[in-house]
């Protein structure tokens, strides 16, 4: 018999008058997800190959959304302090060797079967600061990733970055190198939290970089907005939200700040170099802000923290990522999964570098994908969107999963953070806020349930 224990508080949550700011103790982690099997390190090359040597149509049918390119450009000038991906200093040498392996690297993956079978529908270049290679960098990784690769005509290219150093002749060799999509951490326009987060620029050149994109009227431009940050209050916090409106930017992710261990912020707060950070309320409450802001100024909602000021934005790789689209990793640190095989790459630059000129996979380490991946996918997206429909789960699972969550669902219900239909479970302010929690408490929950559903299937 299948159990949930709704009497656990860090399950179903505290029974509070406050839910968004008091449901549990902390958020989660950033991302939920599960764990995976991890491949033998001398079997990895050959899993590889032949996992890229086999296009879509032989392998076994299995549920997929789409297929996505991730390219990681590894470089920062400054690591600010919020960061936990800076990899490499942005020299302008290094970055040209590393820059002639990336290269080689998409010429030689784009060769297997696998890449050539099927069109992608999302690509995104991620760091790192990409927006850090050279205007003549910019214009050739677009044009190779296109000529290289089948997209979809639709294909969403994005390129990430930030706006220092970022003048119109890069943005213009990026443009010309096929890049449809510019995200901008912006993180904050508060000068005295920008400063504080070693961002590089103060507002008023970030306000003009963006507006001067945004007038040529050639791809969305969307940015970030980090809330939680040390010197952040209310007050700067709704002065950011006006100023994504008065940037005029196509579209903006509000994002809040997790954790602190073991980043520099940590070390500066202990030293007494900069303020505590918000505590989870106060996120709560810049989130509460955000949403009800958004709402007021009629901004179109793509998830529990992304939104659109017209119809421009898509998001397509974010929304992708979130599922069983399969993405081809490409560059040092680079992350994805191919056909079953589950990759993180290198990220000693020397070892990536070494590996591509030997030809073989610059991996870290390979996991299996594991039968449960379609379901726990489809929890992460459809809490990402707010609402879970009975359906969509139903038939991804191949069992009757909503019903078996009633008794999780009726105890979130109870305490504030979800409403329970017949055929949806939408979450309410405090759930949307705590989606990332609700999202691996479900998964968490869902294992052994899914385990026990495969048994009984190969039993029969």
């Amino acid at each position: 018999m299948f159990l949930i224990d709704t009497s656990d508080p860090d399950l179903v949550g505290r029974s509070t008058p406050d839910p968004l700011r008091y449901a549990f103790s902390r958020k989660k982690g950033a991302h939920a997800g599960g764990r995976m099997d991890v491949i033998e390190p001398n079997q990895v090359q050959s899993r590889l190959q032949n996992a890229l040597e086999l296009s879509n149509t032989q392998t076994h049918p299995r549920t997929t959304n789409g297929r996505c390119l991730y390219i990681h450009i590894p470089f920062c000038r400054v690591r600010c302090t919020y960061c936990n991906f800076f990899q490499y200093a942005s020299s302008k040498q290094l970055m040209n060797r590393y820059f002639e392996a990336l290269v080689k690297e998409i010429q030689w993956k784009s060769s297997f079967s696998w890449s050539q079978s099927a069109p992608f529908q999302a690509v995104y270049v991620g760091g790192g600061t990409p927006t850090d290679l050279s205007s003549q960098q910019l214009k050739e990784l677009g044009q190779l990733l296109s000529s290289s690769f089948p997209l979809t005509r639709d294909c969403e290219i994005t390129l990430e970055g930030r706006v220092n150093r970022f003048n119109d002749e890069k943005f213009e060799a990026a443009l010309e190198g096929g890049f449809n999509r510019f995200s901008f951490g912006v993180q904050s326009f508060d000068n005295t939290v920008r400063l504080a987060a070693k961002r590089l620029d103060k507002r008023d050149y970030v306000m003009e970089r963006l507006q001067s994109m945004v007038s040529y009227n050639a791809a969305p431009i969307v940015i970030d907005l980090l809330y939680g940050l040390p010197h952040q209050t209310l007050d700067n916090w709704r002065q950011d939200l006006e100023s994504y409106l008065e940037s005029g930017v196509d579209g903006v992710d509000l994002y809040q700040l997790i954790e602190m261990k073991g980043l520099p912020m940590e070390l500066m707060v202990n030293q007494g170099r900069l303020p505590m950070p918000a505590d989870t309320a106060m996120k709560a409450s810049m989130f509460q802000m955000g949403v009800e802001f958004m709402a007021k100024h009629h901004q179109r909602r793509l998830s529990v923290n992304h939104w659109a000021s017209g119809n421009r934005e898509r998001s397509i790789y974010n929304s992708l990522a979130k599922t069983t689209a399969e993405v081809l990793p490409l560059g040092a640190g680079a992350g994805g999964n191919v056909n079953g095989v589950a990759t993180m790459q290198l990220r000693d630059m020397d070892q990536y570098i070494k590996a591509i000129e030997d030809q073989r996979f610059p991996v870290a380490g390979a996991m299996n994908v594991p039968p449960n991946a379609a379901i726990e996918s489809a929890i992460k997206s459809h809490f990402d969107r707010g609402v879970l429909s009975k359906a969509n789960l139903d038939s991804v699972a191949n069992f009757p999963v909503f019903d078996a969550l009633i008794p999780l669902f009726k105890a979130w219900q109870k305490n504030g953070l979800v409403e329970v239909s017949q055929q949806y479970v939408e979450l309410s302010l405090a759930g949307q806020f705590w989606s990332t929690t609700l999202a691996q408490n479900t998964i968490q929950v869902i294992r052994p349930l899914f385990n026990q559903s495969q048994s009984n299937t190969n039993v029969a």
